[in-house]
């Protein structure tokens, strides 16, 4: 793994955090989750697409060390008025309107979920985490969820060797616990995530397939342009919504005839004519949740192609196209996520743009020239604090390295 001086700032916090909070973690195992950054379809995950993307370098770590009782503690640098949290192993509170909102609900959730999945959870640990992933957008708690599931499973000396199976547990924690409805994609994007490789699932099969990037790819960057808007949970989003449309339009679909079981199904031209035909003016808001998912997987086999040919200037089109498509037809997007693509989009050398994630504030994503890196910094330093003001003080770039999902850092910590 490549160790960077952002691990080692991390690490130094947790150290810090430990003492302070006299949670004794000298000597603890600290493992380390990445975000991810889906270059294709996004929003696809529950409506039965293919699925792609990269593991990307913001990550949250974790420190943990068994404390030899049945209490787990737990301290989180990214909120520290909410002190330490203890529970139980085994035994976390249920979920209520008291705790719907702090970060606690995170290792409730994941303590509730194994414990209903019959994983017998008894020991406790002392852990302090900190993480630098974007509040929106890079799947900050599908990253927590994964790495507190493989923390709690390993200090119980339980292990869980299906990936899919730590995946489909991770988002029961989201679903079930916390309320949020979200599908797949965050999970499996950074669970399987492997540095300099591309994450391809095919949920036919239910299968991984590592891609490399074609030799032949000019230098680029991903860069993650952080608005600095606080994104509400998926259950009070748009995000919600947009999936309450798709599946209703999917039972319209189902009995007037169509033999689909999700809209990815639609892949013949000819089916979709005859869906806008007969449904297009009767359901618009379902006929347009169809007409971008139709067309984004179209652009997903050329996505794939270019990738592994190393044609990154057509994957930044099609990254382009696939944005364009959020906000016109999927209609999930947001003002200041668009204010930082119309910004990006001006800067020569910027392959493509787009909104990331569950949609209406969080992060922008672009895919970059190497050499136009400095170019997009300044112009998002220069435009946005003035077209956005109230964010001025907010916002971020992020120019990220594609990453392993999971890693447990070599040497623990001091």
């Amino acid at each position: 793994m490549d160790f960077t001086s952002e691990d080692t700032q991390a690490l130094e916090k947790l150290v810090a955090y430990g003492r302070e909070y006299a949670l004794n973690v000298a000597g603890a195992t600290v493992r380390r989750s990445s975000s991810r950054l889906c270059l294709g379809v996004e929003h696809g995950d529950y409506n039965g697409t293919a699925l792609f993307g990269v593991g990307t370098d913001r990550f949250i770590w974790l420190a943990y060390k068994p404390n030899e009782t049945d209490q787990v503690r737990i301290f989180s640098g990214n909120f520290p008025d909410e002190g330490v949290i203890q529970f139980t192993a085994g035994k976390a509170p249920a979920a209520t309107d008291a705790n719907a909102d702090g970060w606690e609900r995170f290792p409730y959730g994941v303590d509730t979920i194994l414990a209903q999945a019959g994983y017998e959870l008894k020991r406790g640990f002392d852990a302090v985490l900190f993480g630098n992933i974007p509040g929106g957008g890079m799947s900050r708690s599908a990253s927590l969820c994964l790495n507190l599931i493989l923390t709690m499973l390993e200090v119980n000396e339980l292990s869980e060797e299906d990936g899919f199976k730590v995946v489909k547990l991770a988002q029961q924690v989201e679903n079930d616990y916390i309320g949020s409805p979200c599908g797949i994609l965050d999970q499996t994007m950074i669970y399987f995530a492997k540095a300099g490789q591309g994450t391809y699932y095919d949920p036919a099969a239910g299968t991984i397939k590592y891609v490399p990037l074609g030799r032949d790819a000019i230098d680029f960057r991903f860069v993650v342009m952080d608005t600095g808007t606080k994104r509400p949970g998926l259950e009070k989003s748009t995000y919600k919504i947009r999936r309450g449309e798709c599946e209703a339009f999917l039972r319209t679909l189902q009995g007037g005839g169509f033999d689909i079981q999700s809209l990815a199904d639609v892949r013949d031209q000819a089916m979709f004519d005859r869906i806008r035909q007969q449904f297009g003016a009767s359901h618009r808001d379902g006929f347009d949740r169809l007409d971008y998912i139709f067309h984004a997987q179209q652009r997903f086999g050329r996505m794939m192609a270019a990738w592994e040919s190393g044609d990154i200037e057509t994957v930044g089109k099609v990254f382009r196209e696939d944005g364009l498509g959020l906000r016109d037809t999927y209609k999930i997007s947001g003002p200041e996520l668009e204010m930082m693509c119309d910004i990006a989009r001006q800067v020569p050398g910027v392959l493509g743009e787009r909104m990331l994630g569950g949609g209406d504030k969080g992060a922008s994503g672009a895919i970059v020239k190497a050499g136009a890196v400095d170019d997009l910094r300044w112009a998002v330093g220069d435009e946005y604090p003035r077209k956005c003001p109230e964010y001025a003080d907010a916002y971020a770039v992020h120019v990220c390295r594609q990453v392993d999902g999971i890693v447990v850092m070599p040497e623990p910590l001091k």
